[in-house]
């Protein structure tokens, strides 16, 4: 007889007088089920916690090159930032200082008179500090020709103190005539509106500035 043959003479209510064939495939077929359930419930997930550990590994590799290289890098790294820190201060310290700033903004004044423009309004404002530097707006309204105008930006770059100049809200327009000046008035151009020029603020302007604006708990805290 066939082992079909057993399997389909099987007797469900007498287990024990099966053939050994019989016994020995459902008991196979037992433990394979047993098998696949433990891979399924266990062996799965532990693989995907395998492919994710993976994974970050990959991520972590990646992060460690490249943090790797900058520490190669760090002293050219450092040696850029002092370069560059140099030479911002360097800059700094070309711009006028506290006691400076009076003359030069004479000096402006008088350079647009010498290149033949007229100030028909030059009112400073106050200064606004910034940190390292403080602004200082001048609120002008200057009448001349396009070339005493270049004539002026000259006279102003050549100064001995780098002299930084900003515009806000200017126009500058044709003027129907200039105040003081015979002749034509063709080509004379009126400049009106707030320019800005700056300077370096010294150490003490500095840690009063940064007193004045830091949070409440910082002040308790530097003052015990």
């Amino acid at each position: 007889m066939s082992f079909f043959d057993d399997l389909r003479n099987l007797d469900r209510n007498n287990v024990g007088h099966w053939p050994k064939s019989i016994k020995g495939f459902f008991a196979f077929l037992i433990v394979a089920v047993i098998l696949f359930l433990g891979w399924w419930f266990q062996i799965s997930v532990q693989q995907e916690d395998l492919e994710r550990a993976e994974q970050k590994e990959v991520g972590l590799r990646a992060d460690f090159v490249k943090k790797q290289a900058q520490v190669v890098n760090l002293a050219a790294y450092e040696k850029q930032l002092e370069d560059m820190t140099d030479e911002l201060q360097q800059m700094i310290n070309q711009l006028p200082g506290k006691t400076e700033m009076p003359k030069l903004i004479l000096e402006i004044s008088q350079a647009a008179l010498g290149a033949g423009i007229t100030n028909e309004l030059f009112q400073p404002g106050p200064e606004v500090m910034k940190g390292f530097y403080a602004e200082k707006p001048i609120q002008l309204r200057m009448v001349g020709t396009y070339h005493e105008f270049g004539s002026f930006i000259s006279k102003v770059a050549s100064l001995p103190r780098v002299v930084i100049l900003t515009m806000h809200d200017v126009s500058l327009r044709p003027s129907t005539a200039k105040p003081g000046k015979a002749g034509t008035t063709a080509g004379t151009l009126t400049l009106e509106g707030t320019v800005k020029t700056y300077r370096y603020m010294d150490g003490d302007e500095i840690a009063e500035f940064e007193s004045a604006n830091a949070p409440k708990g910082a002040k308790a805290t530097g003052g015990k």
